[in-house]
């Protein structure tokens, strides 16, 4: 069933692998429709089996770090118990031991294993944070018109899925400062938000 379900989401040298990982009492994994705030998520249901949905847009390698990246929230949870935070040291190290098995070339590119090295020596929340990696997992996106808010010239004007509009401002440490064009508010937005440029 996992096997059927999985087939055309995730690089198939991976299968074998995540059969064995999911292979859990009480666990399913559902494919969802996009979701614009999270890539997928871990919980449990109310009946007390638990739950894991992945959306279905999501390039092969971006749908297995996150398939594993909430499996890895379901084992934390099993093993420390339900009061240790949702991404602290005890998920980090979960998911560092179940996504090692995956990382070889013949699951990834050769491009993206030293970025995935990297990253997992102390993994984020979520791999968006990460810029370089993220910016190399979109070149593997099906293309469309969407850029990255580090990819936007200062000035320049750019909209979000919803519509609203900003101006590209400076950069701080981490974050672009913008402007909503139609109430003056500043934001601070991650330099891996995915918008839509909007031409002169």
């Amino acid at each position: 069933m996992i096997k059927t379900l999985l087939l055309d989401f995730v690089p198939s040298p991976s299968i074998h692998l995540l059969v064995n990982l999911l292979d859990a009492d009480n666990l399913s994994v559902k494919i969802k429709n996009e979701r614009k705030t999270r890539h997928g998520d871990y919980r449990q249901l109310p009946n007390g089996k638990h739950q894991i949905t992945v959306n279905s847009n999501l390039n092969p390698y971006r749908f297995l770090i996150t398939l594993v990246h909430e499996v890895a929230h379901f084992e934390a949870y099993k093993i420390y118990g339900k009061t240790i935070k949702p991404h602290g040291k005890e998920w980090k190290q979960t998911f560092q031991h179940l996504m090692l098995p995956f990382l070889r070339p013949e699951i990834f590119p050769l491009e993206l294993l030293p970025l995935l090295a990297k990253h997992f020596i102390n993994p984020k929340a979520s791999s968006d944070t990460d810029t370089q990696l993220a910016f190399a997992l979109k070149q593997f996106n099906e293309p469309n018109d969407k850029h990255y808010v580090f990819e936007v010239f200062l000035g320049q004007d750019f909209k979000l899925y919803n519509g609203r509009v900003f101006k590209m401002g400076n950069k701080r440490r981490k974050r672009f400062e913008c402007v909503e064009v139609k109430t003056g508010k500043l934001y601070l937005f991650n330099p891996n938000a995915e918008v839509e440029l909007i031409e002169e």
